[in-house]
């Protein structure tokens, strides 16, 4: 009896071996593929008017040799509640994961662009009058289209959040210390326990609220909207600091799991998140990370979408060719 009790004890013994050893063979084979040289070998491609084909294909697959890829940063005015919102800020980021190079353009809410179909308007209106006629993906996919025209760049991922979502995003991280490079006013606050607080230049510690507020911001600022891409870009900085720190980079996966209750859309899946949070765990991501601004003129322009005039920005091709031919292709 004790020989047969012993037997089976052995052999589940062995059976929870075997499973141990299976488990962490399929960890390790998971962990082996997220790594970005064998994750990113092909990437999607939203097409742009030009290569656009068909409406039921918006996205194609390219192979690529290196990881390198362009990614849209769309922050949404969608209010909660709301189903359509327009693009409020645009930030179109080049990534070399090769060699750890990131760089980043804003793209300015208010550009002129020409929506097929529609004529010109401002390019925040694009996402918003396409969400309308045909729903929220063909919103966002003709937003990232517009954007892909303008710029001449393919655009591989997007990712769409609001500012409720950015708020969530912050805190989901534990607050952040953000960079103020001049002194802001919030005249235009969320909260009305904010209403005109000024806040002074220098590094501050937020919360996902006070972050809102701030990369709300840009009536009270010397330079519009070109001083809140500055702000949105620290509070990105700083973001991608504390969710890249020592202390966090064990909470990574939950965090990525938990990334769907704030973003709004994406065409990113969670191990492209995962394989691209490793890949960039080791980086200091404030010194790798280059800003770029396209400087454009302010014009009062008709616009074929509101059938009225409004203030439009016409930027600077030649300096779009500048920076896409030095950091994006």
């Amino acid at each position: 009896m004790k020989k047969k009790k012993r037997k089976i004890w052995k052999i589940i013994g062995l059976s929870l071996l075997g499973i141990i050893i299976l488990a962490g063979a399929g960890i390790a084979y998971e962990y082996h593929q997220l790594q970005p040289e064998k994750h990113f070998t092909s990437v999607p491609v939203v097409k742009s008017d030009e290569t656009k084909k068909d409406d039921k294909t918006p996205t194609e697959k390219v192979e690529i040799k290196e990881p390198e890829f362009n990614i849209l940063l769309i922050g949404s005015d969608q209010r909660k509640g709301q189903k359509i919102g327009h693009s409020d800020s645009m930030m179109l980021v080049h990534v070399d994961l090769t060699k750890n190079e990131f760089n980043a353009v804003s793209v300015p809410r208010d550009t002129r662009v020409h929506l097929d179909g529609y004529g010109y308007t401002k390019l925040t209106s694009v996402q918003y009058i396409m969400q309308s006629k045909l729903g929220a993906q063909k919103g966002i996919e003709a937003a990232v289209s517009a954007v892909s025209n303008l710029m001449g760049v393919p655009i591989n991922y997007y990712v769409e959040t609001n500012y409720w979502g950015f708020e969530s995003m912050v805190d989901a991280v534990g607050g952040i210390d953000m960079s103020l490079p001049f002194d802001v006013k919030l005249t235009h606050s969320w909260y009305p326990e904010n209403a005109n607080k000024t806040l002074t230049a220098g590094t501050h510690s937020f919360d996902g609220k006070m972050v809102t507020e701030v990369v709300h911001e840009r009536y009270s600022l010397k330079n519009g909207e070109y001083g809140r891409q500055q702000l949105q870009m620290e509070a990105l900085k700083g973001i991608g600091k504390k969710a890249l720190s020592p202390g966090n980079i064990t909470e990574l996966p939950s965090l990525v799991k938990s990334i769907p209750d704030f973003i709004l859309a994406s065409n990113m899946s969670t191990t492209d998140m995962l394989s691209l949070g490793l890949a960039v765990k080791d980086v200091d991501i404030v010194n790798q990370l280059t800003y770029h601004q396209i400087t454009g003129t302010g014009k009062t322009m008709y616009d074929d979408i509101l059938k009225a005039n409004n203030s439009q920005i016409v930027l600077d091709q030649n300096k779009i060719k500048e920076i896409v031919t030095t950091y994006f292709e």
